[in-house]
């Protein structure tokens, strides 16, 4: 039997062909192949659980995947309800005709399970041209009375049919691969496509490579088989039958059965019963390529109502790049989809590593179609709800290895609560704030415990280094401050206020609590409040001067802290206001709407230390006006080193100026 024709494309199915042809990589041919293998596979097992085929009891299924380098050819071979002549034309010849669709119809009174049908035979079919000149089909039905049928296709639009040579039920699919297909010849980029796609299939799949050996290559290959591999202490000891023994023992190894490329049942699809820490942390090694252990993980497994299975895990933080590194794996009954596609994935888990497996998600789905779909919505509702159920578990049952994960699981808490206020509203009360006196607490006991020093404030800093000043004078006083110091918590500070309407949030440099200062007598008289106003001028003219910032805010309050000489205070709205033009430095619009702001510091000299007392002293005396130039530069220059790190040419003048100033004060000591 002999046949030719065309292609013919079915007019109805033409536009959601272009709506949902989504092949921009290459690979893809790999899945939507393999794919439709196990579909073949699939299709077979629940005729025979309907009674509608005969299997042997030892049915053993599986598909094969064969390089043939030499001939420039890859077979996608499986043994699963193979298809009639008349069902190539149907299915194959018609584009785009879902043989899927078709036969979740004709059964779907008999079967419960549709939606685990994986491919569309037909339209995935055809990425086989994407790097093939030629594709031949050979295939023989499971039906007793069937007969092989043969299907080629050059790329165009026409096809030629004939008698099959295939002998048992299945389908061989051969692609002759082209220019555009020559990279899937080398064996690295072919296992790399098929580990991506198909690494947990439902059906085993086995690779073979099929390669001309040189001489060389095969006399090497029986120089190795003919090698006895023993230890330098056993080789003293072996006898000549020994020998022998442990070479066919060796041997007998070597010709073990091959094993599977893929992991038929993977995690994800077994009870949480059923799974010890130790397979919970292999299978993140194994697919994560990381080599901390998590820190702890989440397994969800949903049935009702809409599917949904996997494991997501929190990730042991190296540095605070990684959580650039999020990756949350997403599969359609097994089959991988994509990395990371926010429209499914709770844009917050994108900073989590894990596997989902939606089984009613399409292969190729449309991005916009997911941004409204309902399926969604529930979907990420209840992941939020899941992760929020674990996070509050660990907080009330084990609080303390809870907080000692904080600080690698914080910046995920903090950024999902910001961009799923669902998540804050379930997991506020398990949100910690690290201090600067080691401890972990939670906003309200954080609130509690300070509340009469500064009540419903909170301070923080962002750079423990950099504030150490600040830090150790607010602990001279009993005081603590939170540590918020990684790039989310920029705006997270924003977003406690926004949810705690009434408390301040601000960075230890933004004020001076009234805590730390000396009170004076309610009763002072008009005479010394002049008098300090005086000295606020005073300095404030002099330190102008001096630093050459005419718009330089300057006043002396007397501190409880002797050590601390000077320090910057910048206000909390300033503060931020500055974050948001670094932020935006790049937009043009917005640089001109805000050019010419300035930061809004003020310096604070503390009349307890010895320096602004020597400083005030020689105010306003003309001899010593050089020194207190010189005074007031270091001082300034000491209170900035505190707030923000100087910039080359503040740092030189500042080390020539301690050199100066260490050259005077030896000269007078001598």
């Amino acid at each position: 039997m002999q046949e030719r024709g065309n292609l013919s494309i079915n007019s109805e199915n033409f536009l959601p062909i272009i709506k949902k042809w989504l092949y921009t990589d290459k690979d893809i041919f790999i899945r939507e192949l393999v794919s439709n293998a196990c579909d073949a596979v699939t299709k077979l097992q629940k005729l025979a659980n309907m009674g509608e085929a005969e299997l042997s009891a030892d049915e053993a299924f599986a598909i094969h995947v064969i390089l043939n380098q030499d001939e420039k050819t890859l077979q996608i071979i499986d043994n699963g309800i193979g298809m009639t002549a008349d069902e190539v034309k149907k299915y194959i010849n018609q584009i785009a005709f879902s043989g899927a669709t078709d036969f979740l119809a004709k059964f779907q009174e008999k079967t419960e399970d549709d939606n685990e049908i994986i491919g569309h035979f037909g339209l995935g079919f055809y990425s086989a041209f994407m790097v093939a000149d030629k594709v031949e089909i050979d295939t023989l039905s499971y039906r007793k009375d069937a007969a092989a049928a043969k299907w080629i296709c050059e790329g165009g639009i026409d096809y030629e049919m004939a008698d099959g040579t295939r002998t048992e039920r299945g389908t061989a699919i051969t692609l002759f691969l082209g220019e555009d297909g020559k990279e899937f010849l080398d064996e690295a980029t072919l296992y790399a496509a098929l580990t991506k796609y198909c690494a947990f299939m439902p059906v085993p799949i086995f690779v073979e490579i099929i390669k001309q050996e040189t001489e060389e290559e095969k006399a090497a290959a029986q120089k190795a088989s003919n090698t006895i591999h023993v230890s330098p202490e056993d080789a003293a000891n072996l006898t000549k039958e020994g020998a022998l023994e442990k070479l066919q023992e060796q041997q007998a190894n070597e010709t073990e059965e091959p094993k599977p490329l893929n992991d038929p049942s993977p995690l994800w699809l077994k009870q949480p019963k059923d799974c010890t820490d130790a397979d919970y942390k292999a299978f993140y090694h194994k697919v994560f390529h990381d080599m901390n252990d998590p820190l702890f993980w989440i397994h969800l497994n949903m049935d009702y109502p809409f599917r949904l299975k996997g494991i997501l895990y929190f990730p042991k933080l190296v540095e605070q790049m990684d959580v650039m590194d999020g990756e949350i794996k997403l599969y359609s009954n097994q089959v991988y989809i994509a990395d990371n596609v926010k429209e499914v994935v709770p844009e917050f888990l994108l900073l989590l590593k894990g596997v989902l497996d939606c089984p009613d998600m399409p292969l190729n789905v449309s991005r916009s179609a997911l941004q409204n779909d309902g399926y969604v919505e529930k979907m990420n509702a209840y992941i939020t709800k899941k992760v929020a159920d674990k996070l509050n578990q660990l907080f009330k049952n084990e609080r303390q290895t809870y907080e000692g994960f904080w600080d690698d699981i914080g910046i995920f808490i903090k950024y999902g609560c910001m961009r799923e206020e669902k998540l804050y509203d379930k997991v506020k009360d398990a949100l910690l704030l690290k201090t600067t006196d080691d401890v972990y607490e939670t906003i309200p006991e954080y609130l509690e415990k300070n509340k009469e020093k500064h009540e419903n404030k909170i301070f923080f800093v962002t750079d423990e280094n950099q504030q150490a000043q600040y830090i150790r004078l607010f602990q001279e006083q009993g005081l603590e401050a939170a540590i918020l110091s990684s790039p989310v918590d920029k705006p997270f500070v924003s977003f406690l206020e926004y949810k705690n309407p009434g408390v301040k949030v601000q960075r230890i440099d933004a004020d001076i609590s009234d805590t730390l200062q000396e009170k004076e007598s309610e009763e002072t008289s008009e005479a010394k409040k002049q008098a300090a106003e005086f000295e606020n001028n005073q300095m404030q003219d002099l330190f102008r001067e001096a630093i050459g910032n005419d718009g330089l805010k300057v006043k002396t309050e007397v501190l409880k802290a002797e050590k601390v000489s000077a320090m910057i205070l910048l206000s909390e709205e300033s503060r931020r206001m500055m974050e948001m033009m670094e932020a935006y430095a790049n937009n043009e619009e917005f640089k001109a709407m805000f050019a010419g702001i300035k930061p809004d510091e003020t310096l604070v000299l503390n009349r307890s230390n010895r320096l602004v007392q020597a400083l005030l002293s020689m105010a306003g005396k003309e001899e010593k006006k050089a020194d207190a130039t010189l005074l007031c530069q270091q001082l300034y220059d000491l209170a900035l080193m505190s707030h923000r790190p100087l910039t080359s040419e503040e740092m030189t003048a500042f080390l020539d100026r301690s050199n100066l100033l260490l050259e005077k004060l030896a000269n007078y000591e001598a």
